[in-house]
């Protein structure tokens, strides 16, 4: 699986974009002030001109490589952009996760810019790496931080010494972890009390002249965005199973697929929290047309052997051995 190549992320009033050489001056002068630097834990102060030069220009390497993602958050005032904080997500693949760190201007503070970025950069995340957990933390004293990971939907785990650079010595800080479940709504598979609604999904194995099955990931915005399925979707009311794929193979990769070409293999029956799902899977060998993403999702071809390393909704899980022993 290789890692997304970064542009930039938007929010309603920012941006959150690599660094650049033009940001040097003004993140000397955003850092080069204690109010600020006291509470991060990596940062120096005084923090020297050299400093500053040194960040942006060691921020673009990491990020080509899909290993950290340090970010500038910028806003825009009669046109002008500036600078008025910055944010990272560094990544730990073997843990499968990451560490969201972030700070702000002393200017620009009580007007949101903390949870505006780090709620947009730990979406983005949680949707596009793969990983299952994005940690954080707040010194103690830094009540306004930890209102912010509250608000994004960080849990409070625990505590841990870390090293500050500004003191010179460790400070106990308060550790905050979020999973997919946090960011973007609970599907676990606690049974709730009373019928639920049973939500009909039809889904396809397309499965390429190599014997390689077609995964899509979902996309930011969706529920369980970050996960790896089979391609497919809702059944409207009164649509066949064969339909729906027809349907939505044509809006989420541009294919053209006849019914003839749709084999029913297996299906899926799993409870989610709030609803149950059903799921005919069916294999198709021949389309017209290359999928494409329509949608804003990743594609992989996977070689069956491959699928368990992919993270899948629950209702997917059951359906790789079977793929996996048929082809």
């Amino acid at each position: 699986m290789d890692h997304p190549v970064f542009t930039e992320l938007t929010t309603e009033r920012l941006c959150l974009r690599p660094w650049r050489p033009s940001d040097v001056a003004a993140l000397h002068r955003l850092l080069n002030d204690w109010e600020v630097v006291r509470t991060l834990g990596r940062l120096p102060f005084p923090y020297a001109m050299s400093d500053a030069e040194a960040w942006v220009s060691a921020s673009l390497a990491p990020m080509a490589d899909g290993q950290s993602y340090r970010l500038a958050i910028t806003g825009t005032d009669n046109g002008t952009e500036l600078l008025v904080g910055g944010i990272e997500l560094r990544l730990n693949q073997a843990m499968r996760e990451a560490e969201l760190g972030y700070w702000v201007g002393r200017a620009y503070w009580g007007h949101g810019v903390a949870s505006e970025a780090a709620g947009r950069l730990a979406r983005w995340g949680m949707a596009n790496l793969e990983i299952d957990r994005i940690t954080a933390s707040a010194a103690t004293e830094n009540a306004a931080s930890m209102a912010v990971l509250r608000r994004i939907g960080f849990r409070h785990v625990g505590e841990a010494m870390a090293m500050s650079a500004a003191h010179g010595a460790e400070r106990k800080v308060l550790r905050f972890e979020a999973t997919r479940a946090d960011l973007f709504g609970d599907h676990g598979t606690t049974e709730p009390a009373g019928p639920r609604k049973i939500v009909l999904v039809a889904a396809v194995a397309l499965i390429d002249a190599d014997g390689r099955i077609l995964l899509a990931q979902r996309p930011e915005g969706k529920s369980m965005a970050g996960l790896w399925e089979f391609p497919g979707g809702k059944m409207e009311p009164g649509e066949t199973p064969e339909a729906a794929l027809i349907r939505e193979l044509h809006e989420e990769l541009g294919i053209t697929v006849h019914a003839a070409c749709l084999a029913p293999f297996t299906f899926a029956s799993h409870a989610y929290e709030h609803f149950h799902l059903l799921m005919p899977l069916f294999l198709c060998r021949k389309w017209q047309g290359i999928p494409t993403p329509r949608e804003g999702q990743r594609l992989a071809w996977v070689a069956p052997d491959r699928l368990a390393t992919y993270k899948m909704p629950a209702a997917d899980l059951p359906l790789v051995p079977l793929l996996r022993d048929f082809l």
